[in-house]
């Protein structure tokens, strides 16, 4: 493919805006089919399971892993100008802003990245949820909550370069990288093919991991053969849910972005992959009470995104397939934040329901 001549053609934006698209469109399409959640992955985790979605999360993560090292290693990509690196970064906000994010998807019912792929199935709790997440975010990143952010940012952080990552910090290189994730990539496929997984099941955990690591190397060829300045960036959902917001209510003309490619490029192969198994369905709200839980998780996870550096896809997998410590953090943060909120929110719940005289089954009622 002939990079220099798509960007002489066309110019960066839209080429970025385009490799987005693409992207998000099969992120959409496998993620759908998959139904791959951090969310689901961090409660099975906890209540001691390695059940089907802990499986998909960690095939998706470790495909990640394993095609970003790889392209390192046959020198295809150069990370070192990636942001989760070469920037100052904030280790406190990336812990604390995991586990805000973490309390949050519980309360939602889903991540960043799934509430947008559950609005293109007609899901319209996630609609709601997703449009209340892309304001927290944008209200966090430059708005009346950019204050919190940045007090809580400032409190411990780590300069860029090696000290930033992971791979240096510990002295394994790429090879390392590369070897840790084909262990876990290898765990995750004896589960799917000893559990007898459906042929979406597995196929889409694996093409979710590789949108991933196809993200940032299209932004690098694009980096890489322009003439301008362009930062090269992976997949996440906070920031561009933002862009989003600000080009609908006041941007309309702003340049495109690889971001505000993404999303719409998502919620298309979401649709697709919903119409594809026949799963597409009108939903709303159920009670009184749901509605303020999914508002309040969104808020959560809008500003716990924006303080983390991203959300579970854009700092946990994007951010984790390159071995930013920060991202690390954020990922750790998520996964004990999720697991404290599913404790002290629905366990409660889940217990009364399996004790109530109606239900003769014992049966656990999400």
């Amino acid at each position: 493919m002939d990079w220099t001549a798509w960007i002489e053609r066309f110019g960066e934006p839209a080429v970025l805006a385009v490799c987005g698209a693409l992207v998000g469109a099969g992120f959409g399409f496998f993620g759908q089919r998959s139904k791959f959640c951090l969310r689901a992955a961090v409660i099975e985790f906890w209540h001691h399971k390695f059940g089907d979605k802990l499986a998909v999360w960690l095939l998706a993560f470790s495909t990640a892993v394993v095609g970003v090292q790889l392209m390192v290693l046959l020198g295809g990509l150069d990370l070192s100008s990636a942001r989760q690196l070469s920037a100052r970064g904030s280790l406190s906000g990336a812990l604390i802003g995991g586990l805000i994010f973490g309390v949050g998807m519980v309360m939602t019912r889903g991540c960043a990245s799934r509430l947008l792929v559950l609005s293109a199935n007609g899901n319209l709790r996630a609609l709601l949820s997703g449009l209340v997440f892309a304001v927290t975010a944008q209200a966090a990143l430059g708005g009346i909550l950019a204050p919190w952010r940045e007090a809580l940012s400032a409190l411990w952080t780590v300069e860029g370069g090696d000290s930033r990552n992971l791979l240096a910090l510990t002295g394994v290189g790429p090879w390392g990288g590369l070897a840790f994730g084909l262990v876990w990539l290898a765990a995750a496929l004896f589960f799917a093919v000893r559990s007898g997984w459906g042929f979406w099941k597995w196929f889409g955990g694996l093409g979710t991991g590789l949108m991933v690591a196809l993200a940032w190397a299209g932004t690098y060829q694009v980096m890489s053969h322009s003439f301008e300045v362009v930062q090269i960036q992976g997949l996440t959902f906070s920031g561009p849910s933002a862009e989003w917001l600000m080009r609908v209510l006041g941007e309309p003309n702003a340049p495109w972005t690889f971001g505000l490619g993404l999303m719409p490029g998502v919620f298309a192969g979401s649709l697709i992959g919903a119409l594809v198994g026949r799963e597409w369905k009108l939903e709303g709200f159920g009670g009184g009470y749901t509605m303020p839980r999914y508002i309040g998780g969104a808020v959560l996870m809008g500003f716990g995104s924006m303080l983390a550096g991203g959300c579970a896809v854009g700092a946990g997998m994007t951010g984790g397939a390159i071995f930013a410590v920060t991202a690390w953090l954020a990922l750790l943060g998520m996964w004990v934040g999720g697991g404290l909120a599913d404790r002290l929110l629905d366990a409660p719940h889940h217990h009364a329901t399996a004790a109530s005289p109606a239900n003769t089954t014992g049966a656990v009622v999400p």
